[in-house]
C-alpha cells in the first residue's frame, strides 16, 4: 500500500515539473516575421539570435561574434579579419547586421612544435548589443562562417565612479 502511494506522488510530482516547463517554454513571445529582413546576398546566409523575454532584459547584454572551426597549432591566439556592419532595415525601425570579411586570419608568433593541434572557432571582434528578448537579432554571414553569442548578466547594481581630483599648481 505504501509503494503505491510513493509511486502516485513521484508521479504527481513528474506531471507538476513536466507542466511547469512546458508553461515556461510558452512563456516566449513570438517574435517578428523574419520575412521582411532582405533575402542574403549571393555568397552570404541569414543567420538569427533569438533569445526569450524576461524581466531582467536590462539586466543582460549579447555579445555575438562571426567566425569558423578552424585546426590550429596548439598554443598562438588567432583572430579572423573581419567587421561587422549595421544597417537600418527601412520602414520597420530595426536594425540587423552585415559582417564582411577577406578571410585573412592573424595569430601570435610563439614557436610551439611540442603541443598538439586543436580544434578552434576562430573569430573577429565581437559585437556587443542590449539583450532583447522581443526581438531577434539578424546577422549576414558569408558561407563558410558561422555565429555564436553568449549572454552577459548582472544583479543589477550600478556603481559610481570615484573622481580624481587634480592639485592646484
Amino acid at each position: 500500500m505504501r509503494k503505491n502511494v510513493f509511486k502516485v506522488m513521484v508521479m504527481m510530482l513528474f506531471v507538476f515539473v513536466a507542466s511547469t516547463t512546458v508553461s515556461k517554454a510558452q512563456m516566449v513571445i513570438d517574435k517578428i516575421d523574419l520575412n521582411i529582413f532582405p533575402a542574403a546576398e549571393k555568397g552570404y546566409k541569414k543567420m538569427v539570435i533569438e533569445v526569450p523575454y524576461s524581466e531582467n532584459d536590462k539586466n543582460k547584454k549579447i555579445e555575438f561574434s562571426v567566425g569558423k572551426w578552424m585546426e590550429v597549432d596548439g598554443c598562438n591566439n588567432f583572430n579572423l579579419a573581419g567587421s561587422f556592419e549595421k544597417k537600418d532595415l527601412q520602414g520597420w525601425g530595426y536594425d540587423y547586421y552585415v559582417f564582411k570579411t577577406n578571410g585573412n586570419v592573424a595569430s601570435t608568433m610563439m614557436a610551439c612544435p611540442d603541443k598538439a593541434k586543436r580544434n578552434l572557432f576562430v573569430s573577429a571582434q565581437p559585437e556587443t548589443v542590449r539583450y532583447n528578448g522581443r526581438m531577434p537579432i539578424v546577422i549576414y554571414v558569408p558561407e563558410g562562417y558561422e555565429a555564436q553569442f553568449k549572454i552577459y548578466s548582472t544583479d543589477g547594481d550600478t556603481y559610481r565612479a570615484a573622481e580624481v581630483r587634480e592639485k592646484k599648481k
